[in-house]
């Protein structure tokens, strides 16, 4: 049962970045603990749940956490009873990661059972807001709305060239592959994405194909791109977004990619010479 009432937005803001922060100054189980002593205070709390155990998910893999699946079998569990919200977006995001979690596992009826289970609807909501917002003169919010959409829609067209890419490459069309990997360093860059994105599609090619002097090329400009500030207010696109620097993440990201491509036999070629220890080593200074 709980004996407290729950938290306003405010306070589970505040949270959500101490828990932001125990991560980057002591280590992620860490702020696992205290997310759960938390989450047991205010066990009623569905908004306090659905933030901090999304926040945590998307730590999981930048931190490099070691024994990563004990932590989503805790999630898993929270996330089967926000299926349940009557709140929709806490609903729906939960059950998504309940279909990820049963396609990881290969268990595909389930994921296909939960797909099946999404409520459908032609109502665009954020559309309609939009249009409301417009019309009563409140610039600012219908601007905020349609940056939020311009940023999930980027995104999109990033995950669909990635798997074209990857569909292209399965069928040894070589040329096609590289006209996506193209096209997503265009998308990144004209849509004022971080720098190091640009890279992330041509650098898969180059892994595909065991093309080391590409490889590392690209991660010469990648890596110490993904240690620069990227602020969304910095930006036209996205200056009423209310977003803090990706910095931190971003680098995280860097020591995950670099012990992988350090101790996966996968890129075992990569690591052939001393241009991948110089890499390393400029990183480090």
């Amino acid at each position: 049962m709980s004996f407290n009432d729950d938290l306003t937005d405010i306070e589970i803001e505040n949270f959500v970045n101490e828990v932001d922060k125990t991560v980057q100054e002591q280590d992620y189980d860490t702020a696992f603990q205290k997310a759960i002593n938390k989450i047991h205070e205010y066990p009623t709390c569905e908004k306090l749940i659905y933030l901090v155990i999304l926040y945590l998910e998307g730590a999981l893999d930048l931190c490099n956490v070691s024994e990563a699946e004990q932590y989503r079998e805790t999630y898993e569990t929270f996330y089967k009873r926000l299926a349940t919200s009557e709140i929709p977006e806490i609903r729906d995001t939960a059950t998504s990661m309940l279909i990820s979690y049963a396609r990881n596992r290969e268990d595909f009826s389930r994921a296909e059972e939960l797909i099946n289970s999404l409520p459908f609807s032609t109502i665009d909501k954020e559309e309609q807001l939009a249009i409301l917002y417009q019309r009563q003169g409140r610039c600012q919010d219908v601007e905020k709305i349609w940056e939020h959409r311009i940023l999930k829609g980027v995104t999109e067209i990033q995950i669909a060239l990635v798997n074209m890419l990857e569909i292209a490459l399965q069928e040894k069309r070589e040329k096609d592959a590289d006209f996506f990997a193209d096209m997503y360093e265009a998308v990144t860059r004209q849509f004022c994405f971080p720098e190091w994105m640009r890279y992330n599609a041509h650098l898969q090619l180059a892994f595909v194909k065991k093309d080391k002097g590409r490889s590392l090329s690209i991660l010469q400009k990648m890596l110490p791109a993904m240690k620069k500030e990227w602020n969304t207010q910095d930006y036209r696109l996205y200056r009423n977004i209310n977003g803090s620097s990706s910095t931190f993440f971003s680098s995280k990201l860097v020591k995950t990619i670099t012990d992988e491509l350090a101790n996966n036999e996968e890129y075992t070629f990569l690591r052939e010479g001393s241009e991948f220890e110089d890499i390393i080593a400029q990183l480090k200074k």
